[in-house]
C-alpha cells in the first residue's frame, strides 16, 4: 500500500468488499464516568471486566487477540496532549486529529491540515502556514486538491521542538503547542480563521518564509509582505520592529508573549485586518434549535484583547453557510477547496435553513401490489440467514439496516406477523452486541474515550475509523424496534447502549468526561470527516456521506420514538446542515465549487484539501456515484431537493460506465426516483427480476421505494411541516403531505405552504392537506405573501397564523437584523418594472407592550447565486400598546439602501423581520393577504 502522507491518490487502498468505511473509532467510559452521564449504574464498581448498562453491558477491555489505535506499523498509542489536557476526551474524526492522533512513528508533529482558507503543518520549528489559492488536477483527472504548501513558518527563534502536541481545542479551533525547553509556543487556528494566534516565550518572534517575501507596508510593529503571490500582514507588540533579512523575518517581543499572522484578501485590507490583530480568539462554539420546519444555528467566536479595547474579529463563512445567513457580510473574499468564502465581520453569525425532512418509511399508496410485495418480504424473513453472514460491526449494520427498512412497510400493508418477525430478528441480534462476553461486543477505551465494536473492521479500531458510520445502522435499527417497543427501547432496558452507541459517535454534550462532543461532525465544515487520525497528505477524508446523514436521521428517529427532543433536534441539525455541504461538495449542486479542469459532477470523496471521483476500493463508476446514496431510507429524501444534479450525476455515470448501472442498479433506481419516480419505475419494471440487491437492500425495499415515488411523485423539501418526521411529494400540481407522530395523541401537522394534516397516535397518515396552496415553482406574480416557517409564496391562499417577532432584549438594534425572522422565495423570474419601488403592509401586534418597534429589510439576489446585489432596511414601525394588528408599511422609502436592483433571473427574494428597539416580543400576521411583500419587478 503506498504511504499515505506522500499522496492519497485515488484508489491507492484495496478493498475486500464492494462498501467499505474508513473512519472514527468507538469506546465507552470507566464505569464512574458512565455513570456520571446516565450510561451505568452508580452502584457498579469502580474496574470491571463487565460495566452493566441497562438490560445491557460493555467491557471495559479489549478481547482478547484485538488491538486498539496503533501507528502505522502496529505499536500501540495514546493522545499526543499536553498535561492541560490530559484526560479530556480527544476529537478524533476532526481537521486537524494528526495533532493528538501520531499514526507516523517518525511524524511527532502533524500531518497537513486544512482549516480553510489557510493550511498548516506542524513542524520542530513552528507551524507552517499556506493559503493555495490554485487547484491541481491529477490521478488522471480523477482529483483536484488545492494541497498544502508552505508560504511561512511561524516560530520563534531557535526553536527546535522534538513533538507538538494538542493543547487545547474548541468546536473548530485548536491549539498546537511546541516546547523545546528553552522556549515554547502556542498557536491558535481554526476553520475560517484568517489570523493565526502566537504565543511565546524565550525568544524573538520569528517568521521564515518560502521565498525572498516582498514587502508591501512596513509600519514597524505590522508588516506587510506578499510570498507566493499571497499577502500576509504580521502584527508585533507596540513599540516592537519587524527585521527582514533574507527570508527570515523577526520581533522582539519584549515583556509581552503574543503575536499574529494573517493572510489578506488584498493589500487594501491591511487596515481593516490590522484593527483586530490583537483580538485573539479563544474558543469557538456552535448552537443550535429546530423548530416549526427550519433549523437555525449560531456560531459564535469567543475572544480576548491582548492589547488595546478590540474584542471584535473576521471570520470566513463556506459556502453553505453564506448561502443560508443574513447577517452582513464583507466584499473580502477568500479561495478554498470549498468555493468561494466570504468573511463576516463580527464574532458570531447565525444560519437558518429548511428542515430536512425525515420518515420511518415512504408512505402506503396504490403504487405497491400487496400481494407482490409480500412475496418479496417472505424472500426476506425466510431467507436461512437473514443477516447473510455477518459479524463485524459494519457489515452486520448493513445487515441491520436491510431489515430495518422492511419492518414499518409490512406494517402498513397489515403484514403484522412478517413485522414482528423482522423486529424479532432486529432485537436479537441488537442484543447480542450489546451484551459483553459473546463473540460481539463494544468495548471501552479509558485512553481514547470511545466505544468500539468487536469484532471490528475498516480501521475502526485501529484508526478509529466510521464509527458514525457503522453506528448509524444499529441506532436506525433500534429507532425501528422503539417504534412498536418503547418498553424495549427504555434506558433501563436496551436504550442505555444505544445511547452510548450515540455518545460516541455524536455526542451533544461538551462536558462529557467519557466522549469528546461531536466526534465525527465537524460543525463549521458542516460536514463529517472519517479517519479517526487524519493522517493523509490531503488532510482528512469522507467517502460516504450518505452513511453519515443516515445515522443523524436515525437520531431523529429515535429522538422522536423515545421522546428524547435533544436527540431529535440534534439530528435535524446535523442532517441539514449536512444536506447543503454534501449537495454543494459532495454533488456540486450550483456548479459553484468544483474547478473546471476537474470535469466531474461529483465526487465520491471528499478531502480536505479537495475532492476525488473515486472510492476507497475500486474505481467503478457505478460505486462512485452509489456510495454517497446509500443506505436509501425515509432520511434520503433531503436529496431531492437538488433535482438538477441528481440529474447531471445520473448521466455522468451512464457515459463513464459505458451505458446502465449493472450492479448497484437498485440503489441507483432508488436515487433517479428522488428526481424522475416514472423513469425510475419504469427501469424496475423492466429490471426487477434479473439483478441482485444491493447487498444493505433488498427487492422488498426497492420495489415499494420506486412504486410509491410513482405514485406519489418526487419529493419535495422546499414544503416543510413542523414535525420533524414529516415530508411532502408533488406530482404535477397534486402535494401529497406525510408525517408519522410518535406521540399517545393525534397530532394536526401544519406545512410551510399552510396545508395541514391530522395524523392518529403512534401512525403514518397521507394526504393532500387543507388549507394549504400550490406554491408554484418558480413563483409567479410579484405579490408574496408570507407563510410560518419561512416562506415566501405567491400563492393566493394560505392558513392565517403568526409567527414571534423576539425581542430587541432592551438593546437599540436599529438597521441592524437582531434574531430575524427570514422569508424567501427562490428561482424568481423578473424584468424590473421602471419607476417601481419595493411596497409591503405587515400586520404586527405587539399585544400591551410598551415601545416596541418592528422593523424590516428587503434583499434581493438576482441571479440566486447567494449574493445579495440590493438590500433596503426601511425605518421601524412604533407599535401601541393595544390588543390588535396593525399595518406596518414602508412609509417614506429605505432608511438605507446598498447595491442597485436589475433583473430576476433564477434570484432569491428575501424579507427579514426584527425588532428594532424594545424589551417584548411581538406577534407578525402569516398566510394572508393582509401580509405581503409586492416586488418592482414584472
Amino acid at each position: 500500500m503506498p504511504d499515505p502522507r506522500s499522496h492519497p491518490a485515488p484508489h491507492s487502498r484495496a478493498r475486500q468488499s464492494r462498501t467499505p468505511r474508513r473512519t472514527p473509532a468507538v469506546a465507552l467510559a470507566l464505569v464512574a464516568a458512565l455513570a456520571a452521564v446516565g450510561l451505568g449504574p452508580a452502584a457498579a464498581p469502580a474496574v470491571a471486566a463487565t460495566v452493566p448498562v441497562g438490560s445491557g453491558s460493555h467491557s471495559d477491555t479489549r478481547p482478547a487477540g484485538t488491538s486498539g489505535p496503533t501507528t502505522h506499523t502496529g505499536a500501540p498509542v495514546t493522545p499526543k496532549v499536553t498535561p492541560a489536557a490530559k484526560g479530556r476526551p480527544v476529537p478524533t474524526n476532526d481537521w486537524w486529529s494528526s495533532l493528538a492522533f501520531q499514526r507516523y512513528g517518525d511524524n511527532p508533529y502533524s500531518t497537513p491540515m486544512y482549516g480553510h482558507p489557510l493550511t498548516y503543518q506542524a513542524t520542530a520549528g513552528g507551524l507552517e502556514v499556506g493559503y493555495p489559492t490554485t487547484p491541481a488536477v491529477v490521478g488522471e483527472g480523477r482529483q483536484y486538491e488545492y494541497a498544502h504548501k508552505r508560504d511561512l513558518t511561524l516560530g520563534l527563534t531557535g526553536l527546535n521542538s522534538p513533538d507538538t502536541k494538542a493543547d487545547a481545542w474548541s468546536d473548530w479551533t485548536v491549539t498546537p503547542y511546541w516546547s523545546d525547553g528553552a522556549r515554547t509556543l502556542r498557536t491558535t487556528i481554526g476553520h475560517g480563521l484568517p489570523f493565526v494566534y502566537a504565543k511565546g516565550s524565550g525568544a524573538n518572534a520569528q517568521i521564515t518564509t518560502a521565498a525572498a517575501p516582498a514587502v508591501f507596508a512596513d509600519q514597524g510593529d505590522v508588516l506587510g509582505i506578499t510570498v507566493a503571490g499571497h499577502h500576509y500582514a504580521l502584527f508585533a507588540p507596540g513599540g516592537s520592529d519587524w527585521n527582514v533579512s533574507g527570508s527570515t523575518i523577526t520581533a522582539g517581543l519584549g515583556a509581552k508573549d503574543y503575536f499574529s499572522v494573517a493572510v489578506l484578501p488584498s493589500t487594501d485590507a491591511l487596515a481593516t485586518y490590522r484593527k483586530y490583530a490583537f483580538s485573539f480568539v479563544t474558543g469557538s462554539k456552535v448552537t443550535w434549535s429546530a423548530a416549526a420546519g427550519s433549523v437555525r444555528a449560531g456560531y459564535t467566536l469567543t475572544t480576548q484583547a491582548q492589547e488595546g479595547g478590540e474584542t471584535g474579529t473576521l471570520q470566513a463563512l463556506y459556502r453553505h453557510q453564506w448561502l443560508h445567513t443574513a447577517d452582513p457580510l464583507t466584499p473580502y473574499t477568500y479561495v478554498s477547496p470549498r468555493g468561494t468564502m466570504k468573511v463576516r465581520e463580527g464574532t458570531s453569525f447565525t444560519t437558518t435553513q429548511k428542515s430536512s425532512p425525515v420518515l420511518p418509511a415512504l408512505p402506503k399508496s396504490s403504487g405497491v401490489d400487496r400481494a407482490r410485495l409480500k412475496t418479496y418480504l417472505d424472500e426476506v424473513v425466510n431467507a436461512p440467514d437473514p443477516f447473510s453472514g455477518a459479524t463485524d460491526t459494519y457489515w452486520t449494520g448493513k445487515a441491520l439496516g436491510r431489515l430495518a427498512q422492511l419492518a414499518p412497510i409490512a406494517d402498513q400493508f397489515g403484514e403484522i406477523a412478517v413485522r414482528d418477525k423482522l423486529i424479532g430478528l432486529l432485537k436479537g441480534r441488537l442484543q447480542e452486541w450489546f451484551t459483553a462476553g459473546g463473540a460481539s461486543e463494544f468495548s471501552y477505551d479509558k485512553d481514547w474515550k470511545t466505544l468500539t465494536g468487536y469484532p471490528a473492521s475498516y480501521g475502526s479500531d485501529t484508526e478509529l475509523n466510521d464509527h458514525h458510520f457503522h453506528y448509524s445502522y444499529y441506532v436506525y435499527a433500534a429507532a425501528v424496534v422503539a417504534q412498536y417497543d418503547q418498553a424495549w427501547a427504555a434506558d433501563s432496558a436496551w436504550g442505555g447502549m444505544v445511547k452510548a452507541l450515540i455518545k460516541d459517535a455524536a455526542n451533544p454534550a461538551r462536558s462529557d468526561p467519557a466522549f469528546p462532543f461531536l466526534r465525527g461532525f465537524d460543525v463549521y465544515a458542516g460536514h463529517s470527516w472519517a479517519s479517526g487520525h487524519q493522517g493523509f497528505a490531503a488532510g482528512n477524508n469522507q467517502e460516504s456521506s450518505s452513511e453519515s446523514t443516515n445515522l443523524s436521521a436515525a437520531l431523529v428517529l429515535w429522538g422522536s420514538a423515545t421522546g428524547n427532543a435533544e436527540l431529535r433536534d440534534l439530528g435535524s441539525y446535523l442532517l441539514t446542515t449536512e444536506s447543503e455541504a454534501v449537495a454543494q461538495y459532495w454533488f456540486d449542486a450550483d456548479e459553484q465549487v468544483f474547478p473546471a479542469g476537474f470535469g466531474h459532477d461529483t465526487a465520491g470523496m471528499v478531502w480536505g484539501s479537495g475532492a476525488a471521483y473515486s472510492t476507497w476500493w475500486t474505481a467503478n463508476p457505478e460505486e462512485i456515484h452509489g456510495i454517497n446514496v446509500l443506505p436509501v431510507t425515509g432520511g434520503s429524501l433531503h436529496l431531492a431537493g437538488n433535482k438538477a444534479a441528481i440529474r447531471r450525476n445520473l448521466a455522468e455515470l451512464v457515459r463513464e460506465n459505458g451505458g446502465p448501472a449493472v450492479e448497484w442498479r437498485d440503489i441507483l433506481w432508488e436515487f433517479e426516483s428522488l428526481a424522475d419516480p416514472g423513469a425510475a419505475k419504469s427501469k424496475w419494471d423492466a429490471g426487477s427480476g434479473s439483478y441482485t440487491p444491493e447487498q444493505g437492500e433488498s427487492k422488498a425495499h426497492t420495489y415499494h421505494w420506486t412504486g410509491t415515488l410513482d405514485a406519489l411523485g418526487a419529493p419535495d423539501p422546499g414544503v416543510t411541516g413542523d414535525l420533524p418526521t414529516s415530508a411532502v411529494f408533488t406530482k404535477g400540481t397534486v402535494r401529497t403531505y406525510a408525517a408519522h407522530n410518535y406521540d399517545s395523541a393525534p397530532r394536526t401537522v401544519t406545512f410551510s405552504d399552510g396545508a395541514k394534516l391530522v395524523v392518529p397516535a403512534r401512525s403514518t397518515a397521507t394526504g393532500t392537506g387543507t388549507g394549504g396552496g400550490p406554491d408554484p415553482d418558480p413563483p409567479s406574480g410579484n405579490v408574496f405573501q408570507l407563510r410560518t416557517g419561512g416562506v415566501l409564496t405567491t400563492a393566493a391562499t394560505g392558513t392565517a397564523g403568526s409567527d414571534t417577532i423576539a425581542s430587541a432584549d432592551g438593546a437599540n438594534h436599529d438597521g441592524t437584523p437582531y434574531r430575524p425572522l427570514v422569508y424567501e422565495a427562490k428561482k424568481v423570474n423578473g424584468t424590473l418594472a421602471a419607476g417601481r419601488t419595493t411596497a409591503f403592509r405587515l400586520q404586527v401586534d405587539a399585544g400591551t407592550a410598551v415601545g416596541l418597534g418592528p422593523q424590516a429589510r428587503v434583499s434581493y439576489d438576482l441571479t440566486g447565486d447567494g449574493t445579495f446585489e440590493r438590500t433596503e432596511t426601511y425605518r421601524y414601525f412604533a407599535t401601541d400598546p393595544v390588543t390588535g394588528w396593525e399595518a406596518y408599511g414602508e412609509g417614506g422609502g429605505p432608511k438605507s439602501a446598498t447595491g442597485s436592483l436589475g433583473n430576476l433571473t433564477g434570484g432569491t427574494v428575501r424579507l427579514e423581520v426584527w425588532s428594532a428597539i424594545g424589551n417584548a416580543p411581538a406577534r407578525l400576521r402569516t398566510g394572508t393577504a393582509d401580509s405581503v411583500l409586492t416586488i418592482p419587478f414584472g
